[in-house]
């Protein structure tokens, strides 16, 4: 009987000031993933004194310190830190994220498993096992998604390797993590989230949420939306009772198109459908005030407004008639689907 060497797995954290919580991040990485990984390689991204002098003293022999001279964000330090490492897999923390016991066995039980899948998260935060519950579990027990975000996840390396790492054009930070999720889906690869796997995530602790935060989180998502225009899709289905083993497979062929392009979905139905595809889409009983409130959806952000609607059979007579006023007015595309299409 074959047995095949375990991978090696090292860590990388990039570090940009907000010492206190860098520190809890890297040791609880030691603390509870000790057994499971090699080298922790910490890039520090110039940053202040009380940073840098906290990193100089950490005693963890598993841990390698890098400084930066300058400011480089946070693509570019992980791209950096990753080429030191040899290993098998690497997994990247963002310096806000705090381990709270050893998920690593189930991340790398998903990529084992699927051949496939290049990237695995762990959750942030408890995800309830009802909410949980009403996704499609991939073998493994992932959540497939379509939208990576990079605020802790294990990655191939050699695949992280050959995409290039993410984009240094993205500057300090955001989106640079959604865009090589778009090149990874484009090159035939699956993402996850693995919801039994769980970090607590302080959002924003290094850039805050000032003005500069603002800016650039503006200036990038232009870049991303620029690349990548079909991401923009956020279409609403609104149907009677089917599900998705109701439908026929050219019209799941085309929601799944939609998500995989990197679009939204928000599926209005009378009851909560028992399981869905995947985290971009989305699903609520139909109402008065979700439909209001899905219509109205982003005023202030172009990239989160309806932009279709798909009417599958069924749909109450109120509900198609203000969906029809709201299609006129906003003038969006509307597709209709008969009972004897499905």
């Amino acid at each position: 009987m074959s047995t095949f060497p375990t991978p090696t797995i090292d860590v990388v954290i990039p570090v940009y000031n907000a010492p206190e919580f860098s520190k809890r991040c890297i040791d609880s990485v030691v603390t509870h993933l000790g057994l499971s990984i090699r080298t922790v390689y910490v890039q520090d991204d110039a940053s202040e004194p009380e940073t840098r002098a906290m990193l100089d003293v950490l005693s963890h022999p598993q841990v390698k310190v890098f400084h930066a001279p300058d400011n480089q964000g946070y693509g570019r330090s992980v791209n950096d830190a990753a080429a030191r490492s040899d290993a098998d897999w690497i997994l990247v923390l963002n310096s806000d994220i705090e381990v709270l016991g050893n998920f690593l066995p189930l991340l790398c039980a998903a990529i084992t498993v699927d051949q496939k899948l290049a990237v695995i998260s762990p959750a942030e935060g408890d995800i309830p096992s009802a909410k949980a519950d009403h996704y499609l579990r991939q073998p493994g027990g992932y959540i497939a998604t379509y939208r990576f975000r990079g605020y802790a996840f294990l990655i191939r390396r050699a695949v992280f390797q050959a995409m290039g790492g993410f984009d240094v054009q993205f500057g300090r930070g955001y989106y640079e993590d959604t865009d090589l999720g778009r090149r990874l889906m484009k090159q035939g690869w699956r993402m996850g989230v693995h919801p039994d796997a769980v970090v607590r995530h302080e959002i924003g602790v290094s850039f805050g949420r000032g003005k500069a935060y603002q800016e650039l989180v503006q200036r990038n998502r232009a870049l991303y939306f620029s690349r990548y225009p079909l991401a923009r899709q956020n279409i609403l289905v609104v149907s009677g009772a089917y599900t998705l083993a109701d439908l026929p497979l050219t019209l799941v062929d085309s929601l799944e198109q939609v998500m995989w392009q990197g679009g939204r979905l928000h599926w209005l139905t009378p009851a909560r459908l028992p399981v869905l595809s995947c985290l971009q889409m989305r699903n609520s009983k139909i109402n008065l005030s979700v439909v209001v409130k899905l219509m109205l959806r982003g005023w202030s952000r172009e990239d989160k407004r309806i932009t279709a609607v798909w009417l599958l059979p069924a749909v109450p007579v109120w509900t198609r008639t203000l969906l029809k006023l709201f299609v006129l007015l906003r003038r969006l595309e509307v597709r209709e689907w008969n009972a004897a299409s499905l």
